[in-house]
């Protein structure tokens, strides 16, 4: 039996990855890891440019989208593989990559932004009550349109909390209610025309879909 890794390391891997956090590469760097630092670090500016790009032309709403979807699963990646003993010779995050994918810590990070996302959308139905949901079409007023709104939150929190513990369920429920916003999002192109809001989440749902769904046998 192999003798457990001494406390020490431990505690430099855990350094490591804080000063990561604070700083993408700063823990790779520590690690003399130079090669490794200093091309996250590079990555992180054009990222984080991008970004800001996006924030002019689209707005803050398309910002903080692009900053969740590609910003902050990269923020983590790196600050996880600052906490790696990974030689500087290796590809650069593709010993990390490889055991976020094994793990499935992806399809976790996937559950708590469901998480993130009924908590956003009850905070919305509380803060406007007068705001409707276009479903198919029609925006339903009184308790009709209150169940519309509310079966977000809620799908979203059963959602999240399934693929925390990667269960099989949660991805059937994923499926199905992703069926559902792809045809309700057709219907209300038909009925009310072009929108931004709806052609980014159609292409949105179509790519995040396809991701999960490459992902399937992760979940058991």
């Amino acid at each position: 039996m192999n003798p457990p890794a001494p406390l020490y390391e431990s505690e430099r891997s855990t350094r490591r990855t804080a000063l990561s956090l604070l700083l993408p590469g700063a823990g790779q760097l520590v690690a003399r890891r130079a090669r490794h630092g200093s091309m996250i670090l590079f990555v992180t500016v054009c990222l984080l440019a991008a970004g800001v790009a996006i924030g002019r032309t689209a707005g803050a709403s398309a910002e903080v989208f692009y900053f969740v979807l590609f910003g902050l699963p990269w923020w983590l990646l790196q600050a996880y593989d600052a906490g790696l003993n990974v030689p500087d010779s290796d590809p650069p995050l593709r010993a990390s990559l490889r055991r976020v994918l094994d793990r499935a810590l992806d399809v976790r990070y996937l559950g708590l932004l469901f998480l993130l996302t009924a908590l956003m959308d009850l905070y919305i139905i509380l803060v406007n009550p007068d705001y409707a949901l276009a479903l198919f079409c029609a925006k339903p007023k009184g308790l009709v349109g209150l169940l519309a709104k509310i079966q977000s939150p809620t799908i979203h929190l059963l959602i999240g909390v399934g693929f925390l513990g990667i269960r099989r369920w949660a991805l059937l429920l994923y499926l199905a209610y992703a069926a559902f916003g792809f045809l309700n999002a057709t219907a209300n192109f038909a009925c009310f025309g072009y929108g931004r809001v709806r052609m980014v989440f159609a292409l949105s749902l179509v790519a995040f879909t396809a991701y999960i769904w490459s992902r399937r046998r992760r979940f058991v």
